[in-house]
């Protein structure tokens, strides 16, 4: 049974209440993305380099928390806030999504460059969710398998019901959406060495001690290779970043690989306990989940 608590100081069980739903159904897309761990950690590194891209996120995020002394504990932390919204019991996602939340209302100040920012503003709050929603889907499109159109706006409409809790007025309903956000706010993006400290850390094996840091490294390069081509000119991310035809090929194979394999007690296997389906429920194929489910 994976409890939060453990490493991260949220008292979550996605194994109770027994029958509680989440704010996702079993068989919707983001249960299948959510529970790729390639995919999650491409995509979320994808986001963060959109985040800060924003002058005044990256001034939040390094003035109020705690990236700067820990930015892959960070990183981790927003992940599995995201895999809570997926899998958790309702009341669970809402009593953390309400935490943060809280601890947001106190994030304000101004950039180097004297803009005011505040963590709930309305632009801001669409723009991390947007970054979240395009990082994990491109990321699993690129490199575990294709999604169709239908299945691309299923997603983003799954994820409507937990960025209205965080307070998102418009949630994305398509990449077109993404697009029209991006070019108003790409006018402000500029590099900045956060961005190259990040993505350092990210490439030295100091982010998950258990994966092998050449793995680590490509995961970088690959979520480099998702920006959209005026964002990564902008934050000046060259062909230091360049992902090589082997190395694509490397992240495909293990991005499939791990789409085929459970993994006990992560949160897609526990939410599958409390809801009375087979812990491997996620990673079977939408044929065999639909016969489950009838």
């Amino acid at each position: 049974m994976l409890t939060l608590p453990t490493y991260l100081g949220w008292n979550v069980d996605f194994t109770r209440p027994l029958g509680e739903p989440a704010f996702t159904q079993p068989d919707s897309v983001s249960w299948r993305v959510f529970k790729n761990p390639a995919a999650l950690a491409i995509g979320g590194i994808c986001a963060v380099l959109l985040e800060f891209a924003d002058p005044r996120i990256r001034s939040g995020v390094w003035d109020y928390s705690t990236f700067k002394a820990d930015p892959a504990g960070r990183s981790r932390r927003t992940g599995m806030a995201a895999m809570i919204g997926v899998y958790g019991p309702q009341s669970a996602a809402r009593r953390i999504i309400q935490g943060v939340t809280n601890m947001h209302a106190q994030v304000s100040g101004t950039t180097p460059d004297g803009v005011p920012y505040h963590a709930l503003d309305p632009e801001l709050l669409a723009w991390v969710s947007a970054t979240a929603s395009y990082g994990f889907l491109t990321a699993y499109d690129r490199f575990v398998e294709p999604l169709s159109d239908e299945d691309t706006i299923r997603f983003l409409q799954e994820s409507f019901p937990v960025a209205k809790l965080y307070g998102v007025e418009s949630p994305l309903s398509s990449l077109t959406d993404f697009q029209v956000l991006l070019e108003k706010l790409m006018p402000s993006f500029e590099a900045h060495p956060i961005n190259t400290e990040f993505l350092r850390i990210m490439k030295s094996g100091r982010a998950a001690p258990f994966v092998p840091r050449g793995l680590q490294g490509l995961a970088a390069d690959a979520a480099v290779s998702l920006l959209p081509n005026p964002v990564r000119e902008r934050l000046e991310l060259g062909t230091e970043y360049h992902l090589t035809r082997s190395g694509k090929q490397g992240i495909r194979a293990l991005g499939k690989w791990a789409n085929r394999i459970p993994v006990p007690n992560s949160p897609a296997w526990d939410a599958a306990i409390r809801l009375g389906l087979p812990r491997s429920f996620a990673w079977k194929t939408p044929a065999a989940q639909a016969k489950i489910l009838t």
